[in-house]
């Protein structure tokens, strides 16, 4: 475990040196629209080594570790489901859509990935782009057959369609609010969630920056629509840095967060912002539900989406982003969320 520890530590540490940023080498060889054939290894515990299923209000139903041998597969940022716990959308920092499907057994864990394809993020003029910076997406919400997409270090918040079979270039650009000399290079909208029009945000877009901060230390986030329109802020607390987030039913908001370092590997935290709470001017903090180290199956957790099953359940589902790095891995990974 050590071991592994510091292999992570240092992958890690060469990604967010910054030399991830090279241009994307293999982006030429794509074809348009690609089958991957996704291998997957059960993940039955969370804790490692433990049976446990209870972490606070979240009960874990099960994952999966994948593998593909396709050199575009992995760098997933953000992942929306089109179908409940089924049909899933996706972006990779690399300038790569993604699509596929979550393979379910009997007890409704989740078992395999199939009908997996990947496809090159492409301009105006419908041709390939093959420079990082001008494609690093990083956030992606869902509506109405839309997908509205988070980029970093070209900041801009995007619209596309949603075609599967093959996605076109973008249709429309949206006014972020947040001052462009504000967002770091490195740490634009990681966060582009729809919410609900029966919750106090009233079908509101919300975008939460990685770590854009105020002079207070506090990380940028907007409203880009409704009645509560405007910038506002998170609290930064802990170190950690925000790297997904979507609505959960009743109107809250539920962040996933990441912390490195070199002593203490990657850790993963869930945070709950009050619906309520969100508003123009607002500095908006929240409660941890759930905070994990190396000694839990983690690994760059960056994509976050919450559905509801078809027995009620509020199920939260994560995934994280490899760097297509040898030392890391792609997850995918389940909970329920109690409520009561």
């Amino acid at each position: 475990m050590i071991r592994a520890h510091r292999l992570l530590a240092a992958a890690f540490l060469f990604v967010f040196s910054g030399l991830h940023c090279q241009t994307s080498a293999f982006a030429d060889e794509r074809a348009p629209v690609e089958a991957v054939e996704v291998s997957t290894r059960p993940v039955t515990q969370f804790r490692i080594g433990r049976d446990e299923k209870d972490f606070g209000p979240l009960e874990f139903v099960g994952g999966l570790e994948m593998t593909a041998p396709a050199r575009a597969f992995g760098s997933m940022s953000a992942m929306r489901f089109l179908k409940p716990g089924s049909d899933f959308i996706g972006v990779a920092d690399t300038g790569f859509w993604f699509f596929g499907s979550v393979v379910r057994d009997a007890e409704k864990r989740p078992s395999g990935i199939s009908d997996f394809r990947m496809q090159q993020m492409v301009d105006r003029n419908g041709k390939p782009v093959d420079i990082k910076w001008e494609v690093d997406a990083e956030g992606l919400g869902v509506k109405d057959g839309v997908a509205t997409v988070g980029f970093e270090r070209d900041h801009r918040v995007s619209q596309f369609r949603i075609e599967p079979g093959g996605m076109g270039p973008v249709f429309a650009n949206i006014d972020f609010l947040v001052p462009a000399h504000e967002l770091r290079q490195n740490r634009g909208f990681e966060t582009v969630a729809w919410s609900s029009p029966a919750s106090p945000l009233q079908g509101a877009l919300v975008v939460v920056s990685e770590k854009s901060l105020d002079k207070a230390g506090n990380i940028f986030a907007a409203v880009l629509s409704g009645p509560h329109k405007g910038v506002f802020t998170v609290e930064r607390e802990g170190g950690f840095d925000i790297t997904d987030g979507a609505f959960l039913p009743g109107g809250d908001l539920l962040l996933l967060e990441r912390s490195f370092s070199i002593g203490s590997g990657v850790r993963m935290r869930l945070r709950r912002i009050a619906g309520d709470s969100i508003a123009r001017g607002a500095l908006v903090t929240g409660t941890v539900l759930l905070e994990a180290d190396m000694s839990y199956q983690i690994d760059n957790m960056e994509a976050l989406d919450v559905w509801s099953r078809e027995d009620g359940a509020t199920v939260v589902s994560l995934m994280s982003d490899d760097n297509q790095s040898i030392l890391q891995r792609n997850l995918y990974l389940e909970f329920v969320l109690h409520d009561d």
